[in-house]
């Protein structure tokens, strides 16, 4: 009995197995999953891009600096005895207004002496014209009828009294003019740009008294990238008929003064290429900047970093775009029949804010203006305000095939075999089951 029992047991177990396997294989399990999803996964906005009349704007930068600057200097020697209050680092002066004094009185003797030296010198003439002229009547009436030479007649000594005369008279003007620049005045409306004496200090001849410039106008030379040179109009290349070069309007800003802003003009191009930075320069002017009507706020410094805006050419039919849905400088996206696109792109003109594109895009292409991350070209999309319904892949002809047969195998329609399988229907059941 116990050896019956010994391969009766396995025998029952290896039957039971291969029922089991023998099931499984008969009946394999069915997946509920469908294909891939022809729905959109993204909703983007876009602009349709259409062509447009634009007019660039430039950006540059630069320092202000005087239009007009010296070295302020005294031209005679002495003592100063009188300072302006305005003759200070800073102070605005107007043309001829006096800034420093110098003693005069060596001056004022100089004149003395000059004009003594003059009365001196005419006296001396005036007798040489009158021996000069008792000369000939003598030579007459001593009866020659030949005529009398030059140094019977004094010629020469008249000359020389005359050339006395003169020599005074220039004596007399020199110390007048010594006297007249112990005043030193202003040669223009202007501001003290460095004082460098003060009251009491003794000058000598060509001394330096202040660093000086004009406030008429200031400067700003501004540099131009060499990609934008195509795009600005040069002064030089729109000149009227008095020959004289068009202004080019021009925005000057700077963040040391919080918005201020200061109108100008482009007035000229400097005639060579910066040998350093191999860039062309432009010339920028404020006309009267001080003056507090035409530039209200505060008023604009020697030395001060500005930025400009320029007034470049006018493009007709340019392409721009928000450079927000410009990515890493080289591509956008754009929706075709529903789906996402990389394009890249060739930039014309960039700022800050706007480009103008030269190729890659064109016009009546949809722009996607929402920002993206790591989104692959093809993605399907949904345009943000259209209704744009799902649209489903359309099965091919094998899939039909295999969804006839398998919905067969299970007794039921197709339609209820692809509702199942989208989990809108019952779950799967065997053929003959309830």
């Amino acid at each position: 009995m116990s050896n019956v029992r010994k391969w009766i047991i396995p025998l029952i177990i290896l039957i039971a197995t291969l029922a089991v396997a023998r099931f499984i294989f008969t009946n394999p399990p069915e997946s509920k999953r469908g294909g891939p999803s022809g729905a959109s996964q993204l909703t983007v906005e876009v602009t349709k891009l259409t062509p447009e009349k634009y007019t660039v704007i430039v950006d540059t930068f630069g320092t202000v600096q005087p239009k007009v600057q010296n070295a302020l200097v005294a031209q005679v020697a002495g003592q100063i005895t009188y300072v302006s209050p305005q003759f200070r680092n800073g102070g605005f002066f107007n043309k001829g207004d006096v800034l420093l004094k110098l003693d005069p009185r060596d001056y004022i003797a100089d004149v003395k002496i000059a004009e003594a030296d003059l009365l001196s010198a005419e006296q001396a003439l005036q007798e040489e014209q009158a021996t000069s002229r008792q000369a000939a009547i003598d030579w007459k009436r001593l009866g020659n009828s030949e005529e009398p030479s030059d140094l019977v007649l004094r010629k020469p000594q008249l000359a020389a009294a005359e050339a006395t005369l003169l020599s005074a008279e220039a004596g007399l003007t020199i110390a007048k003019l010594a006297l007249e620049r112990t005043t030193i005045t202003a040669p223009y409306d202007g501001r003290i740009l460095e004082q460098l004496v003060d009251f009491g200090q003794v000058l000598s001849a060509t001394t330096q008294v202040a660093e000086i410039y004009s406030t008429d106008t200031v400067e700003i030379r501004l540099p131009i990238n060499n990609s934008d040179i195509e795009l600005i109009n040069f002064p030089e290349e729109f000149r009227g008929s008095d020959n004289q070069p068009a202004l080019i309007e021009a925005r000057f800003t700077s963040s040391f003064s919080k918005n201020q802003t200061w109108l100008g003009k482009i007035t000229r191009t400097e005639a060579a290429i910066d040998s350093n930075s191999q860039q062309l320069y432009i010339v920028g002017q404020i006309e009267d900047p001080y003056n507090q009507t035409l530039h209200p706020g505060s008023s604009i410094k020697i030395g001060q970093y500005v930025n400009a805006e320029v007034q470049g050419k006018t493009i007709d039919d340019a392409i721009v775009i928000n450079n927000s849905a410009i990515y890493q400088g080289t591509y956008v996206y754009i929706v075709e029949d529903g789906v996402l696109k990389r394009k890249d792109i060739d930039i014309r003109w960039q700022n800050s804010e706007k480009a103008i594109i030269d190729s890659g895009i064109k016009a009546g292409d949809l722009l996607v203006t929402t920002p993206l991350g790591q989104v692959s070209s093809g993605t399907r999309v949904t345009i943000s305000g259209e209704d744009n319904a799902p649209q489903q892949r359309k099965p091919s002809k094998e899939q039909i095939a295999r969804m006839q047969k398998k919905a067969e195998e299970l007794g039921i329609t197709v339609d209820e075999l692809r509702a199942q399988r989208q989990g809108k229907g019952p779950g799967i059941r065997p053929k003959g089951q309830n």
